[in-house]
Parts: C-alpha cells; structure tokens; sequence
C-alpha cells in the first residue's frame, strides 16, 4: 500500500526523483483517468482557476486513486478552511498561490501537518479510510504522506526568499512565472527581470535543499530546468492538450477538404 501514488508522491518529491505532471482544469474525472492511463506522475487539480467544488474535487481525486496518479489540489486561497478540505478528500498534495511571506509559508505547513501543525483530525474521511485506521496510524501516515507547496509568484516574495524556504513543514516550490510576469509587467516569461526572479528561487530552494518544481512549454525547456536543479514539471492542462488536439485535427481535415475540392474542379 506504501507504494501507491497517493503515499509515494511526497517522497519521490523530496528524493528529487524527476516528476511529470499536468494541470486538470475540467471538474470531471475523464481526463484524470486518460492521463494516469498514459503514466503521468501527478496531476493538479485547479480550484484556483477552474470550476472546481468541494463535490468535483472529491470525484477528481477518487479518479486520480482509481487511475494511479497523485492527485495534488491547488488551493484557491491559502487558508486552513481551504486546505483541510482537500487533504479529507485524499489529495496527497497542496500547492498554495501566491505564498509571500514567512507567515503564510507557515500557515501552509501548519494546515497540512497534525503532529507539529493545526490539521483538523477526522478518521472518517476518505484519507482516514473511513474509520479503517486507526488515529495515531492515520496521523503518521498522512503527516508522511502530504506535499507542502508554495507558490512563489509573487515580487514581494523575492524579498523574503531564503525565510520562506527555511520554514519548517514546507516540502517545496513552484515557480509561478506566469504571475510574476504580470507582476513585473515583463513583455513575456524570458524577459530579464523574470529570468533573474527565477534564478533567485532556485538558488534559495538549493540553498535550502528544497525541490522545485515548475510549468514548462515541453521537454526542451523542461531539460533546461532540469539542469538548473527543478525536478518536478507540469506541462500544460486537460484543456490544452484537448485544444492541440482539436487543432491539429481540423488543420488535417481542413487540409483533406481543400485538396477534395481542388480535385473535384480538376
């Protein structure tokens, strides 16, 4: 049982071990269960940008057990509300936005920890079981098993780099380069000022030992991450690997209809 995604998640993460992942921002479980079919690591359900309940959520992350992948959630507010709700429904991972201070950092480890931080305790929950295990075991096992994750997307965050990363409980980072882009008002995501935010996080993640973990366009630029000292990836959602999809399709078929056309004047 100790080597099912939902508990092995946080500690192939913590082992740097490299992790594909893909953002879920349609509130049904299909495009979880084709994309643990085809061997991603992790995926991310998005309450912060897509229309996810508390009902979607626990649908999604029962697909992601029953498909094999770790269900991670991103929180739409960092709160203890918030966080509580998804780890009952079983998700093995938190990512938090816009994490920008030492007290927030602290409030993210706190709500995702009981021995050490605030969880609220229910054993009747699908991450106890439902009553199948006992306390003491329950609060060992989801302690070792849950992924603290900041979001770093924030200008005010750099000021406070090294601090976050020294809190207690907070397993890793992610690079938010689409926020800071916006933030610094950077004409794209390679703009200098950007480039240097990111260097920033991940040299206070190395200094830290703590892994990183961020959005790529596609192997390439993840291979350049890589290199740099990330290990966890998300490339793109359900959303856009359905458009690609779309696209390339009707460009084929559009293609195949003027070559008809074509022909049938000849």
């Amino acid at each position: 049982m100790q080597n099912t995604p939902h508990h092995s998640f946080r500690r192939r993460l913590l082992a740097r071990e490299s992790l594909i992942g893909s953002f879920i921002k349609t509130p049904t479980g299909h495009a979880i269960e084709i994309l643990g079919g085809v061997g991603f690591d992790f995926v991310v359900i998005d309450q912060e940008h897509a229309p996810f309940d508390r009902g979607s959520t626990d649908v999604a992350l029962l697909a992601a057990r029953a498909a094999g992948v770790a269900g991670v959630v991103r929180v739409p507010v960092l709160s203890h509300d918030a966080i509580l709700s998804v780890l009952d429904c079983g998700a093995v991972g938190v990512l938090a936005p816009h994490v920008s201070n030492v007290a927030q950092a602290r409030t993210l480890a706190a709500a995702c920890r009981y021995r050490g931080g605030a969880r609220g305790f229910s054993g009747v929950t699908r991450a106890g079981g439902y009553g199948a295990v006992k306390m003491w075991s329950h609060v060992d096992a989801a302690d070792a098993a849950t992924a603290a994750i900041a979001m770093i997307e924030d200008p005010a965050a750099l000021d406070e780099i090294d601090a976050i990363l020294a809190v207690d409980g907070l397993d890793a980072v992610f690079i938010g380069r689409g926020d800071l882009t916006v933030a610094f008002g950077a004409p794209t995501r390679d703009a200098p000022v950007v480039r240097d935010a990111v260097d920033r996080i991940i040299a206070a993640a190395k200094r830290a030992d703590k892994p990183v973990c961020v959005m790529t366009d596609g192997a390439d630029e993840a291979a350049d991450f890589a290199a740099r000292g990330a290990s966890a990836f998300i490339v793109s959602s359900d959303q856009g690997f359905l458009r690609k999809a779309a696209g390339q399709a009707f460009s084929e078929m559009s293609a195949m209809k003027s070559r008809a056309s074509q022909a049938a004047a000849g």
